[in-house]
């Protein structure tokens, strides 16, 4: 091959090689974010009691993560619920967790260590309280439970501070007017199914599986709610503000309903984090709630509810900068 020929042949090939590098920036400048890092490490999520919704989340959830956010491994750790996730958090035994917003409202009016630290990600589904009986049990209003076998949730949980206060409301002392059980709904229906409980209280998603599986071998039904006693729980502080009347739709446990609606209180659920958190992890890990839920909430159903236009909305928390920057690049 002549030298002239072979110069120009290699100039050409240097000049194609430089334009794919060029292309390969513009591509990448494309793909990841102005001003990010693809975030790394290990994180601990924590979720929930077994079979609660929050553990069926958090195990869905974790694999979303592992998809989108490779370089980062996550482990999921079982809780009681809210109360003990604010907790694990707040001491920096958990780096994220699904709390229900009276919960956070109490631990910031408590003052509990750690209460300035804490951040919204997002808004997700809510709760439902949920009082359940044999369909066969006299019990009509929380204050047929005088004198009874009731489950309340266990005490790091935020069953046992909604069970509190809706027997408060209906002026039962829970220590003293009924005879309360620590216990959650890994274990509530099988006592129930025993006759060791006469009632138990829940609040999560709807459905719960546990429940619904329950529906399933016992007959069993949902104690209604009014709206006099929901109206007297607002009386007891500012962190019962997060309380709203609600109803339990006909179709959600359809052989404990038989067909109709049971009124009910609802209250949102948040995921936490801290300020000290990675803004770009926290970025990520938002950006995944977000675009997973119709993917887990084929799974889960109160995944379905996580709704971008109200997932800013984590009051009583102020938002991660973190999850601030992914609203604003969704923003229309």
């Amino acid at each position: 091959m002549p030298a002239a020929l072979s110069r120009t042949a290699r100039r050409r090939a240097l000049q194609v090689s430089a334009a794919l590098l060029a292309l390969a920036g513009v591509l990448v400048w494309w793909l990841v974010p102005f001003g990010t890092k693809a975030p790394s490490g290990h994180i601990t999520f924590s979720t929930g009691v077994p079979s609660g919704v929050y553990q069926r989340y958090g195990a869905l959830l974790q694999q979303a993560l592992a998809r989108d956010l490779p370089d980062v491994s996550i482990t999921l750790r079982n809780s009681e619920g809210s109360q003990q996730n604010l907790a694990r958090l707040a001491s920096g035994e958990a780096d994220f967790t699904v709390a229900t917003a009276d919960a956070v409202a109490q631990y910031q009016r408590d003052r509990r260590p750690g209460f300035e630290r804490l951040r919204g990600c997002a808004r997700l589904y809510d709760d439902y309280v949920q009082l359940v009986v044999p369909k066969g049990s006299t019990v009509q209003s929380v204050a047929d439970l005088r004198g009874r076998r009731v489950g309340v949730g266990q005490a790091g949980s935020g069953v046992r501070l909604i069970a509190d206060r809706v027997l408060a409301a209906a002026g039962l002392t829970p220590d003293v007017d009924i005879v309360p059980v620590s216990a959650g709904i890994d274990t509530m229906p099988g006592l129930l199914e025993r006759h060791q409980l006469d009632a138990f209280f829940w609040s999560g998603g709807l459905p719960t599986q546990a429940v619904q599986d329950l529906s399933e071998r016992l007959p069993i039904r949902l104690v209604s709610l009014d709206e006099a006693l929901i109206e007297s729980l607002h009386d007891v502080g500012e962190s019962t503000r997060h309380y709203r009347s609600a109803t339990i739709p006909a179709d959600a446990y359809s052989r404990a309903q038989d067909g109709n609606p049971v009124d009910t209180l609802a209250v949102a659920n948040i995921l936490v984090t801290t300020a000290a958190a990675d803004p770009d992890l926290v970025e990520g890990f938002t950006r995944t709630v977000i675009g997973s839920r119709d993917r887990i909430g084929s799974q889960v159903h109160p995944a379905q509810l996580v709704d971008l236009r109200t997932a800013i909305y984590t009051d009583p928390l102020p938002l991660h900068e973190g999850a601030r920057r992914y609203y604003r690049s969704v923003k229309p």
